[in-house]
């Protein structure tokens, strides 16, 4: 197996950046009056802006998930890479346009510039960008490809617009009063969720110029086998935990039960989101990969409110792999949880903001609350080939 090196980086987000104050007259008013939790949210979350590929005045899409997939891959052409050098392009999203076609050769056809390539489509939610970059990745380790490309993108301002929630809506604001912590059922992902879009160049060789990542291994983890669905689209949950897929529904109960919109579990996503994705999964992954907390130059933990940033360290220390914070680095303030995409816009970040230096080791995690899912990924710093 051959070494796979990162080496370009690109990120893409749509239109200017929306303040806290502005986030509901872009996604629209439920009911007569502003929402009440929009603030218990906020002063959690500890993003102050974030991204929609929407019109604020029309409130209407002004990109798909596949073209500002397709800007964020055309955003790596340089001295290094031009498109009809693409043999492979990888895509990860929780959000694609349709159904059908996959959104991988949907990103691709966005794309004429290019050359007929292979195009690969992951599903999932935060874990599909990194699935997306280990299947790039693979390909090159194995001689397979020269060049691939890996995306993680969304548009999840589309589930979040106020004419999709219905009547539930009220039911859940009273119970949230009682239990701030219900802030993250349902509405909480209103204002959570951002759209963007990241791509990355994989190859064979470093860059010509400036440094490069070396993707020392990727690990992914599922506990899907003990743990029922704890985010979900597309399906509404029984009192069981199984879900009842959309197909399984009247048509006229789309809405109604919230199936077309993103929900989540708050308490199964408190009680076991650090405990799985942390203390399980990261023993599992030092097992097989054997790493100490003091060679980690930068940690790059993706989570989707500040909230939860003190319980992941209070977990690493509890396995005794605690990485001082003045090691972390994030963007969730400025560009909001942008799903499988902000792995790859940190890493964008990273580069440009951070004063990198050769073999300096970057230790990246996502995890998800979807079934519970984990990914870690080593990242070693090099200079230009």
């Amino acid at each position: 197996m051959q070494d796979v090196f990162i080496r370009g980086t690109s990120a893409v987000l749509p239109n200017a950046p929306v303040s806290n104050d502005d986030m509901e007259s872009v996604l629209g008013q439920i009911g007569d009056r502003p929402a009440r939790e929009r603030r218990i949210v906020l002063s959690r979350n500890g993003i102050r802006q974030r991204y929609y590929a929407m019109d604020p005045a029309t409130r209407q899409p002004t990109h798909t998930n596949a073209r500002l997939t397709a800007e964020s891959v055309r955003g790596l052409v340089g001295a290094d890479f031009s498109l009809p050098d693409l043999d492979v392009l990888a895509c990860g999203t929780s959000s694609p346009d349709q159904m059908a076609p996959g959104h991988g050769v949907m990103v691709h056809g966005e794309l004429p510039e290019a050359a007929s390539c292979e195009a690969v489509s992951l599903a999932g939610i935060c874990c599909s960008g990194v699935a997306a970059l280990r299947y790039a990745a693979l390909t090159v380790a194995a001689g397979q490809a020269r060049t691939a490309v890996a995306t993680g993108s969304e548009t999840a301002s589309t589930f979040m617009r106020s004419e999709q929630f219905t009547a539930q809506y009220e039911a859940q604001l009273t119970a949230m009063e009682r239990r701030p912590e219900l802030a993250f059922d349902g509405v909480f992902l209103r204002w959570m969720l951002s759209d963007g879009a990241g791509a990355l160049l994989l190859g064979q060789q470093p860059a010509e110029h400036g440094l490069s990542f070396r993707l020392d291994w990727i690990e992914l983890r599922s506990y899907a086998h003990e743990q029922a669905a704890c985010m979900y689209a597309g399906a509404r949950k029984r009192d069981q935990g199984s879900l009842q897929g959309w197909r399984a529904l009247p048509a006229d109960a789309w809405s109604a039960s919230g199936a077309m919109t993103f929900q989540q579990d708050v308490r199964q996503l408190n009680e076991h989101i650090v405990a799985l994705t942390i203390e399980r999964a990261l023993p599992e992954v030092l097992a097989r990969r054997p790493l100490a907390a003091d060679a980690i130059d930068w940690f790059l933990p993706h989570y989707s409110s500040e909230y939860f940033r003190p319980r992941i360290q209070q977990g690493l220390r509890r396995i005794g792999f605690e990485i001082p914070e003045e090691r972390w680095f994030t963007n969730l303030p400025e560009v909001g949880n942008v799903g499988s995409a902000s792995i790859y816009l940190m890493l964008d970040a990273l580069q440009r903001e951070s004063s990198l230096a050769p073999g300096q080791r970057v230790l990246c995690f996502v995890p998800e609350s979807g079934r519970f899912s984990a990914a870690y990924m080593l990242l070693t710093v090099v200079e230009a080939a």
